[in-house]
């Protein structure tokens, strides 16, 4: 099964959701990410966090949604506003598409302390959606059913 996490930039939420669910994922699960208008990097502490979580950072990057045209995602799930809004490209097709809203971390300001606890948060967050996701009893799940328990989990 292929999970697509997407934002606008896919420079940070998108970034650590691919990252954490890889991290996650048993075989036959993988994850990737994609922004709408991506930065075309990703931020530095997104990778920091992700490190200091003990999570891989190798083959992260930024792109667009059109870089998955060949190889479109089973399912798909925003996970910002911004993307959340806008209509999924026509090659994604049937993937089962769902919203997983969480606060931008790179948008805090204050101090080091609060910039760093505002990642981890969000990468918290991300690992509670994450186990939720790969605890699901997929066997046991038609389409309509699956898209009721992502839609619950993005809730968490």
């Amino acid at each position: 099964m292929r999970v697509l996490f997407m934002c606008t930039a896919n420079s940070c939420r998108s970034i650590l959701s691919e990252a954490m669910f890889n991290h996650l994922a048993p075989k036959g699960f993988e994850a990737v990410s994609a922004g709408s208008f991506p930065k075309g990097h990703v931020l530095p502490r997104s990778l920091t966090t992700l490190q200091t979580a003990g999570i891989a950072t190798d083959g992260l990057s930024s792109k667009g949604n059109d870089a998955f045209e060949a190889n479109p995602p089973d399912i798909v799930i925003t996970v910002c506003d911004k993307a959340a809004g806008e209509a999924c490209p026509v090659y994604f097709g049937p993937a089962l598409k769902s919203h997983w809203g969480l606060e931008d971390p790179s948008e805090v300001t204050g101090d080091e302390a609060a910039l760093s606890a505002a990642f981890h948060a969000t990468l918290a967050r991300i690992e509670t959606r994450c186990r939720a996701f790969l605890a699901l009893p997929f066997s046991e799940l038609d389409r309509n059913a699956l898209k009721r328990e992502l839609d619950r989990i993005g809730t968490l």
